[in-house]
């Protein structure tokens, strides 16, 4: 198949086309920097610079690539794109990202129609965000939650995403945390400095999906030209007391602090706290039924310890 990859050099760009390549695909895949292209052609894409949010540039780079799919990874989390992360603020963390993934996704929706391209594939989130209330593990069938005001633009991104992507026929990945190489850098940072806590007592969940195993997901959501929303997470949703000590231990760090809802809420803002107490993780059922998919690691417990090691 002809592939177009939208965010090529991205945490799961890196990870999905090597992939695709070594599957027999032609991969083409974008970057907004130029100096990003032979990283691209090294990985055996055809490498292209492209601006997610320009009408005129997307439409030009799909109508030159004449893919089968396309696939959605733009995302604007790195450090040159959102600075450090401030999860105080998370509108404006993820303010580029939540662009990318309504104005972005418009523009690659509306370059597939004029192209003639009849599937997409797009990178969603489903990680601590179930709708709060219920059971502790959600489904494909369970909504998204709204999120406290402070990041409300975060849950409006993905409700539009969804909608768009899955009435143009296309599939949603809903990633779990990411984890692997350059994925969780800062996180793991913050919990050697002890600048990681514990909030509360730690009850809320959250799921976590190896980049690799993302990247898997991805892969055969392209070549069964699948439709509708699919969580792509590990097997193993848990609560944060404990997958955040076993995260320290891994990371060779002392065990965290543990601190008072009120006073996480008052530094930290509120999306800390609905994630650490009040989080829904999900099931990945309908992947493995569906997309056949098996991750390679089944648990973030066996993945934090190779990754870290």
């Amino acid at each position: 198949m002809r592939v177009f990859v939208a965010g090529g050099t991205g945490v799961i760009g890196r990870r999905l086309v090597p992939q695709l390549v070594g599957r027999g695909h032609h991969v083409t895949a974008t970057t907004t920097n130029a100096g990003k292209v032979g990283l691209l052609e090294q990985m055996g894409a055809e490498g292209v610079v492209m601006d997610g949010l320009d009408a005129a540039s997307v439409g030009e780079a799909v109508a030159a690539a004449q893919p089968d799919t396309i696939v959605h990874q733009m995302t604007g989390l790195s450090l040159a794109h959102a600075g450090k992360p401030d999860f105080k603020h998370p509108d404006r963390y993820f303010g580029l990202t939540a662009r990318l993934r309504t104005e972005g996704t418009d523009h690659l929706l509306a370059a597939a129609e004029a192209t003639g391209v009849s599937h997409v594939v797009a990178q969603g989130f489903g990680s601590f965000n179930g709708i709060r209330e219920g059971g502790w593990v959600k489904t494909e069938e369970d909504p998204l939650d709204p999120f406290p005001a402070s990041a409300r633009k975060m849950a409006e991104c993905l409700f539009h995403l969804e909608d768009v992507v899955v009435k143009a026929g296309g599939a949603v990945l809903r990633y779990g945390a990411l984890y692997g190489p350059g994925a969780t850098d800062d996180q793991v940072e913050l919990v050697r400095k002890r600048k990681f806590p514990l909030v509360g007592r730690g009850t809320g969940y959250m799921s976590w999906v190896h980049l690799d195993d993302a990247a898997s997901a991805t892969v055969l959501a392209v070549e069964q030209r699948a439709s509708g929303v699919f969580n792509i997470a590990d097997d193993d949703p848990a609560p944060a007391r404990e997958w955040l000590p076993h995260l320290a231990a891994c990371a060779g760090a002392k065990r965290p602090m543990r601190v008072p809802t009120w006073l996480a809420r008052l530094l930290a803002g509120e999306m800390p706290v609905m994630m650490m107490v009040e989080g829904r993780g999900f099931s990945n059922a309908k992947a493995k039924r569906e997309l056949g998919w098996q991750p390679r690691y089944p648990s973030w417990r066996q993945g934090f310890r190779e990754e870290l090691a």
